[in-house]
């Protein structure tokens, strides 16, 4: 047995079923919750799969800023010198 951090409902969990990590449901007020510690189980609050969303589209936004920097760069290289 563990207890909702958010209800501080009982949650009745199979230890031999569950692994660090794993999500549930609090079956009273439907927070969903990861487990955070097996001995002894311990409840917390689950990530938000929004905030892993925005950091994902942050990341990628990132990357393609460095591409268009490493294109400028060419381009500066190329006009430094010209043939006579």
């Amino acid at each position: 047995m563990a207890t909702c951090p958010e209800c501080d409902a009982e949650v009745e969990i199979d230890q031999a079923d569950v692994d660090l990590g794993d999500e549930i449901s609090c079956p009273e007020c439907g927070q969903t919750l990861v487990i955070s510690n097996t001995d002894p189980l311990e409840l917390d609050f689950a990530p938000d799969d929004d905030e892993d969303e925005d950091e994902e589209e942050e990341e990628e936004e990132l990357d393609g800023d460095e591409d268009d920097l490493e294109d400028e760069e060419e381009d500066e290289d190329g006009a430094d010198w010209e043939e006579e």
